[in-house]
């Protein structure tokens, strides 16, 4: 009997990684009925983070709480609170930017208007039950603030010249001259998931290599915000060239002045969640996610699930919604994109479960 460990990320935009998980699941079955299935949905920082928990840890409660989202409208998400532990008394609780300011959130790009607001919201709101500990998920961002509505929710001003509140998202960075930083809630052990080592700023850093996907494109727009993330990165102050704080638009930095410490988001949530454990004498171990890119081998779950499995000595494999040209994909013994499996994109994107089962039977006859 084959043990099978399915832990995909998230296909953002589409389905869930427990939804994944579980259409690998039921194609796999078709074609091997009694094998022995785990499995273990997992995140990286981003979108399914708070989901990934909330699978996988037994009593874990969604708290609800409604928080300005990226464009400034009321949205309806939940937090997770993880019960108690004799080093976190008070719980721990799980909120991610995904859910609270993530870019799927949004009708259309805001470049200059998205904001981290939301998120500090649902943070200050878990910190209002009195949560010992914090794992913040910060991919899938919508804006270029540098963190600065997130601070503002959690008793940060972001002052101008005439000493008044600068608007909102990117388009205010560059008029801040005072950081009044001392009503700041302070932080309990903050852990912070992120799936990228960028700096905040220079030619690797949010506003060059974030930017555009949120928007910014001009490349006058990307410059002026780059330099002021450099300011904002003396007014708090935090080391610009801090390995992650150019996560999120700049979130990263943000939340390292705050007191937290970023972490690669795969490894963590695998060590929360037992993925090791449950590869340990897997034969076959399974991941995916949306699309698989030249990015994808750098600290994302395909690229971490991929080494956990050759250090179980198990036999990697995936399943994309998409396979780039420039993907990478000599780490698993075999790939196959839901895409090539439907026939295009638009058919792989309107009925992602289907093709996930057509994709777990391709898998499996492949053994």
């Amino acid at each position: 009997m084959t043990r099978v460990v399915i832990a995909p990320d998230s296909f953002k935009g589409t389905i869930t990684a427990a939804e994944a998980a579980a259409g690998l699941a039921d194609g796999w079955r078709e074609v091997e009925p009694a094998a022995d299935i785990v499995l273990r949905p997992m995140a990286d920082g981003g979108e399914g983070t708070v989901a990934a928990f909330a699978t996988v840890v037994p009593d874990a409660q969604w708290m609800p709480v409604t928080v300005d989202g990226p464009a400034g409208a009321p949205v309806e998400t939940s937090w997770l609170l993880l019960p108690s532990t004799t080093d976190a008394p008070g719980g721990t609780g799980v909120v991610d930017i995904a859910s609270t300011s993530g870019i799927e959130l949004l009708d259309g790009l805001r470049p200059g208007d998205a904001d981290t607001t939301g998120f500090g919201q649902a943070i200050a709101a878990a910190l209002d039950h009195g949560v010992s500990r914090l794992i913040l998920g910060i991919g899938s961002s919508a804006s270029t603030d540098g963190g600065t509505g997130l601070l503002t929710a959690l008793g940060a001003r972001f002052l101008d010249a005439d000493g008044e509140p600068v608007a909102r998202g990117a388009r205010g960075l560059a008029d801040i001259v005072t950081a009044e930083l001392g009503a700041l809630r302070g932080a309990p052990d903050v852990r912070v998931l992120t799936d990228v080592t960028n700096p905040l700023t220079g030619p690797r850093g949010a506003a060059a290599v974030f930017g555009p996907q949120k928007g910014l494109t001009a490349p006058e727009d990307i410059a002026r915000v780059d330099d002021a993330l450099a300011h904002l990165a003396v007014l708090l102050p935090v080391d610009p060239e801090l390995p992650g704080t150019g996560a999120a638009g700049g979130t990263g930095a943000a939340l390292v002045r705050w007191g937290g410490v970023l972490a690669p988001g795969a490894a963590e949530v695998a060590a929360l969640i037992d993925l090791v454990g449950a590869v340990r004498g897997a034969d076959v171990v399974i991941t995916g996610e949306g699309s698989y890119d030249g990015q994808s081998g750098d600290g994302k779950v395909p690229s971490f699930l991929a080494a956990l499995a050759a250090e179980a000595g198990a036999r990697p494999l995936l399943a994309a919604g998409r396979i780039a040209e420039d993907a990478d994909t000599s780490l698993f013994a075999e790939a196959v994109s839901l895409t090539a499996l439907a026939g295009s994109t638009t058919a792989a994107l309107t009925d992602p479960a289907r093709w996930l089962r057509v994709a777990g039977a391709a898998l499996a006859r492949t053994r």
